[in-house]
């Protein structure tokens, strides 16, 4: 067991900055979440990035903006600038449920405080800032910025909002996995006290006048174009989520009022190196001592799991990894993973089991496209659907040589896999053989060593028209790996369930979709569990679709349960074992005129 002392956090006080004998900050970071010192923890990432170049780093976490304003006051001004994250999650998405009810719980605070950080956070630091030190440049970064870099729908005030860069009145934005940008901002500012605008992966607004536009720009509708005509918004998102999936992409602009918003393309994927690095610098892995004996339910979840890989090719329509963290994969090497877990196996509490080996996705570890120059001249937003690529690289050995040197270490009883599972990557027949006994091989060692008495698995839905809007595979491949499932489960003697995730409300869903997906699920014996209301969250093709009223890629209109009583309406078929939903449902299925649906729910067999 290793003992630490107070300097081996990034200062968070005057106090513990004094302890370092520093006399003058570098730079400050202000982050909406706790401080937790551990590599799944943007603020913590970031600071120890800027850390590993020499530089003097202090992190402020969820500073009190309803005060005389102390906690941005009390270390005075940095050298190079305020860098500002919201926090692992969109505040509105952490803060609020899909019904728009407050949350019990913040993840991310001691104790699951919800009343530790504002609404925006990124926007109400960055105007704080602003306003006490005018002449400091601030940067702001993490998925609340990254997601809002251009004109969006922000569906908690029901509007087409400008880009949070004019909102916030930040200088820059940086936007996906801040790494590789941030170490560049800070060699840059070091020679120069002007904040650039040529470094890759940032956003940054100009005036009209002042801005020159190259000959390759991607030039989309403007802000005020998009309020007028929902079709542009739509259209403006297919070449937005087209970009950020791009190996080289260009650099779009947006006209915004009498300035103009513009986004640098990304950098290229990470190294496997690089990737190391971000992962192997100093983490005590533990949350600041000034949370002592108080519980942050986000680090419980994570405490003992170790983060395979980044980046995620599924291209679900609802979710934002991929535009935050890219589609391509890139994957830590063996000895970076083992050395994690060996110090994982060395927390005092630690019992020798470890939560989760995953990452986004937990089965595409070291998966890639056979030909890169292939995948420079793709823009599809997914690698798997409608069907898998046939550049793709399926092949699950070098995850199960990962799990085989993992589990041979003496401290672990146990890894278990506690991310979701494609399913679709472990039916698909590659054209090699030895690829093919790969992916059987893991799916039956997933099931007999990995699961902790439920796997997670997400289809999402069961009827294929509205899995095709969500870019998910058929139901019928879901059906297939369930009786590989039970089949395992029966011929070694394991009493383990299969938890499905599901959504209603999602775009292109109706009422009577749900009420044939209740009908299907209780064919299969499920008492759903896991659901959700789809909530509409900046930067998704779901999102445009629910707003706008046309499909991105399309533009053909297409239909989303908006108001509460069509939401419930949808919602109320997971629960139809109820028997207090029983008569709504029966209602309701009369309405549709789909009384063949009663007897398949209700008639006693």
């Amino acid at each position: 067991m290793k003992e630490h002392n107070l300097t081996d956090w990034l200062p968070t006080t005057k106090k513990e900055v004094e302890l370092r004998g520093w006399d003058e900050l570098d730079v400050i970071l202000f982050s909406g979440d706790a401080y937790v010192d551990h590599p799944s923890f943007g603020a913590a990432v970031i600071g120890r990035m800027l850390e590993a170049q020499g530089l003097k780093v202090a992190i402020i976490p969820q500073p009190n903006w309803r005060d005389d304003l102390r906690d941005f006051k009390k270390l005075g001004k940095p050298r190079l600038f305020f860098g500002i994250s919201a926090g692992c999650m969109d505040s509105m998405v952490n803060k609020y449920t899909a019904n728009k009810r407050l949350r019990s719980e913040d993840a991310y605070t001691p104790d699951g405080r919800h009343d530790m950080r504002p609404e925006y956070p990124t926007i109400v630091y960055s105007q704080i800032l602003k306003r006490l030190y005018p002449e400091v440049p601030v940067i702001i970064g993490g998925i609340e910025a990254s997601l809002r870099r251009l004109t969006h729908y922000d569906y908690w005030q029901d509007q087409v909002r400008q880009s949070i860069l004019i909102d916030s009145g930040a200088d820059l934005l940086i936007y996906g996995m801040g790494e590789k940008p941030i170490t560049d901002l800070c060699k840059h500012m070091a020679l120069s006290t002007e904040v650039p605008t040529d470094i890759p992966q940032t956003a940054y607004v100009c005036n009209k006048d002042k801005f020159k536009a190259e000959e390759n720009d991607l030039r989309l509708y403007s802000h005020e174009e998009c309020l007028k005509d929902k079709k542009k918004q739509a259209e403006n998102f297919k070449h937005i989520e087209e970009e950020s999936n791009k190996y080289a992409a260009q650099r779009i602009i947006q006209e915004t009022g009498k300035k103009i918003v513009v986004v640098n393309p990304p950098y290229p994927p990470m190294t496997q190196g690089e990737l190391d690095m971000s992962f192997d610098l100093p983490y005590t892995r533990l949350p600041h001592p000034k949370y002592k004996n108080k519980r942050i339910p986000a680090y419980d979840m994570i405490k003992f799991s170790v983060n395979l890989h980044r980046g995620c090719f599924g291209g679900c329509a609802f979710c934002t990894i991929s535009a935050h963290q890219g589609k391509f994969i890139v994957s830590r090497s063996k000895e970076s993973i083992l050395k994690e877990v060996k110090a994982i196996t060395e927390m005092p509490d630690f019992k020798g089991y470890l939560s989760d080996l995953g990452g986004p996705s937990a089965n595409m570890y070291a998966m890639r496209g056979k030909d890169e120059n292939m995948c420079r001249r793709c823009k599809r937003p997914s690698c798997i659907h409608p069907k898998v690529c046939p550049n793709l690289n399926t092949d699950h050995r070098p995850l199960l040589d990962i799990y085989h040197a993992i589990d041979a270490l003496p401290e672990i009883k146990k890894s278990f896999i506690g991310s979701g599972v494609r399913y679709d990557l472990l039916l698909h027949e590659s054209k090699d053989p030895e690829v093919n006994k790969s992916t059987k091989e893991y799916t039956r060692e997933l099931i007999m060593k990995h699961v902790s008495g439920r796997l997670k698995v997400a289809p999402e839905h069961t009827s294929d028209r509205v899995l095709y809007v969500m870019r998910k595979p058929t139901f019928e491949q879901f059906e297939r790996f369930k009786k590989i499932f039970d089949r395992i489960n029966t011929e070694h003697n394991l009493r383990q369930q299969i938890i499905p995730y599901f959504i209603s409300s999602h775009p292109g869903c109706t009422a009577e979709d749900m009420a044939e997906l209740a009908v299907i699920t209780k064919r299969l014996d499920f008492h759903l569990e896991q659901v959700q209301d789809f909530t509409p969250t900046p930067m998704t093709v779901a999102t445009e679709a629910w707003y706008t009223g046309y499909h991105p890629y399309t533009l053909e209109p297409i239909f989303s349960a908006k108001t509460q009583k069509e939401k419930l309406a949808q919602r109320m078929f997971f629960f139809w074992y109820k028997p207090e939903e029983r008569k709504n449902i029966i209602n309701e299925l009369r309405r549709m005129g789909r009384n063949d649906l009663i007897d398949k729910l209700y008639k006693k067999r």
